[in-house]
């Protein structure tokens, strides 16, 4: 089994909720997970490499940008990190389709670790909240199915 972070990037709680659901799933098929709701570079770290996933679930606040909890680990990756070839990751992006820049902090994530040589395991998962009162509820299938690529 892998071991997979999971880290969030949340505003009002919707993306906590998501990830919770998230562990629920993954830890039931026996995989080690472990929720970061302010995350750090060196917690990034320890999912880049072997056997370990690194889960990003997170919303986009204003022009599609990063909620607070998860900014200051995107631009260390950018500015620190580099070339990643080991990393495995998927994403969750909860965002509002009403606006222009929809779910971009993880189209921005997204692009940032296929740059750096990453995998995505699978599509990325959009919540649009025009369409979805219950973000976690909704993800739950996705997840099985993603998990099912580890």
């Amino acid at each position: 089994m892998s071991k997979i972070g999971i880290f969030v990037g949340t505003v009002y709680g919707n993306s906590l909720a998501v990830a919770e659901a998230a562990q629920d799933i993954l830890a039931q098929q026996g995989h080690e997970i472990v929720i970061f709701d302010e995350p750090t570079l060196d917690d990034w770290q320890s999912y880049n490499s072997d056997n370990n996933i690194a889960l990003i679930v997170t919303s986009s606040t204003g022009q599609g940008d990063f909620p607070d909890t998860i900014a200051p680990l995107f631009y260390e990756i950018k500015d620190v990190l580099g070339y990643q070839p080991d990393l495995r990751y998927g994403i969750i992006a909860l965002g509002d389709s009403s606006y222009e820049s929809f779910c971009g902090a993880a189209k921005h994530f997204d692009e940032l670790l296929t740059e750096q040589s990453g995998t995505r395991i699978g599509d990325v998962l959009f919540i649009d909240a025009t369409e979805v009162d219950t973000p976690e509820e909704f993800a739950k299938a996705w997840i099985q199915a993603w998990s099912e690529l580890i």
